[in-house]
């Protein structure tokens, strides 16, 4: 398989430099294994981020981190790329987005209490809240990846029973499926949430990573042309559910994993709750990664939209091989996120009760998240693929699925 489209951003670092790297996605499998698993991007980092974390370096600026550096930029960038005011003041920084998360359920609920999580979701939902002493209640996304508000009312009522506090921990946008919700979505969710006595907790972390764009219509027929238009909106969570506390964090648009930070944003109604959050929290956030987010949410927009261009361009490349390769996949593009939440039971051994996680790393060597680990029941059948790799190790972990799977 070869690709010969225009390069993009991730086809500007060579597989042997990648494997020089010493992070998760490089050290945790052998050397003849793919990895197109965990949550880090193939790219080169953004120039004004190395030199500011550099800059720190030379200048001995490794202390505690202090001031509200890190939410201005948030605030600037979220204003210029979804229109929104963050209010800076009522912010407050957290050492990284589940840890954040994990301390704002502990201002909004009680130990025992439940969390409503959507699976198939991001497996540390349920551990982290877990770990918490929180009991996880799960209200399934519908078959095609929406939020299910019958599931939500179901699930809120079993969380709420006997009186007790409990909190929604909202994916948006979703990871693995990529789903971007929409504004009525969110609005619904926080009218079923407010009525039943549920707190709104949201993970945006995401959010940069919009890729889904609108289409123009035939004013004619009312029909799709099929040609791209606008990028779709994101809606934050607090500008239509006032009594959430939403998680934010440059760490997956600009691939900052390894310096660790996050802001937690408040709805109108949520200031005071946030302003209980105990000021050690701080203690735990990083100096240098509140230096690296801030440079590349104030800096680095241009390479942003390289990557979103670049993605873009990766999500048609795997559109294209899978329907020629591999049509037993059933797969569309989403509007959100680097993933590729891959539907496998069409394919003979799967149907026949095969992991297919296992199938493509013991047979393929290829590594991608198993299904099952987003949920036991949803994830049945599907891998997670991380698409923010070159065009190559794309046409390269097709093949390797190809032949693991056929």
């Amino acid at each position: 398989m070869e690709h010969r489209g225009a390069p993009t951003i991730f086809d500007t670092v060579p597989l042997d430099a990648l494997r020089r790297r010493t992070s998760q996605k490089w050290r945790r499998y052998p050397p003849d294994v793919l990895p197109m698993y965990v949550a880090e991007m193939d790219v080169p980092q953004p120039e004004p981020v190395v030199r500011a974390v550099s800059d720190a370096m030379r200048a001995g600026d490794t202390g505690y981190v202090f001031g509200p550096a890190y939410a201005e930029a948030l605030a600037a960038f979220a204003t210029d790329r979804y229109g929104w005011e963050v209010p800076v003041a009522g912010c407050r920084l957290v050492p990284d987005v589940m840890l954040g998360i994990v301390e704002v359920l502990q201002l909004v609920t009680d130990p025992g209490d439940a969390v409503v999580v959507n699976p198939p979701v991001y497996p540390p939902f349920v551990q982290f809240v877990e770990h918490a002493g929180r009991r996880p209640v799960t209200a399934p996304l519908t078959p095609d990846g929406r939020l299910d508000l019958a599931a939500l009312e179901r699930a809120f009522a079993d969380a709420t029973a006997g009186g007790r506090r409990a909190a929604y921990l909202l994916c948006h946008p979703h990871n693995p499926t990529g789903t971007l919700h929409t504004g009525a979505e969110l609005a619904a969710v926080g009218a079923l949430a407010e009525q039943s006595g549920v707190r709104v907790v949201a993970d945006e972390i995401h959010a940069p990573l919009v890729t889904g764009t609108d289409t123009d219509t035939d004013t004619g027929t009312g029909t799709s042309t099929g040609v791209a238009g606008r990028p779709l909106p994101f809606v934050p969570t607090t500008t239509v559910v006032p009594s959430a506390i939403a998680l934010h964090s440059a760490s997956k648009a600009f691939n900052l994993a390894g310096l660790k930070a996050a802001v937690a944003v408040p709805g109108p109604d949520a200031v005071a709750d946030l302003a209980r959050m105990p000021e050690i929290v701080l203690h735990g956030v990083s100096h240098l990664g509140a230096i690296a987010h801030a440079t590349a949410l104030r800096d680095c927009g241009s390479w942003l939209d390289d990557v979103l261009s670049g993605l873009r361009s990766n999500q048609h490349l795997l559109a294209d091989l899978l329907a020629e390769h591999l049509p037993a996949a059933v797969w569309t593009p989403p509007d959100a996120t680097y993933f590729a939440w891959l539907d496998l039971r069409g394919v003979p051994a799967v149907r026949d009760g095969a992991d297919p996680a296992r199938l493509l790393l013991e047979r393929g060597r290829l590594a991608v998240n198993p299904g099952p680990t987003f949920g036991a029941e949803q994830g049945a059948g599907f891998v997670r693929l991380n698409l923010a790799a070159s065009a190559a190790t794309i046409c390269e972990g097709v093949r390797r699925a190809t032949a693991a799977l056929t």
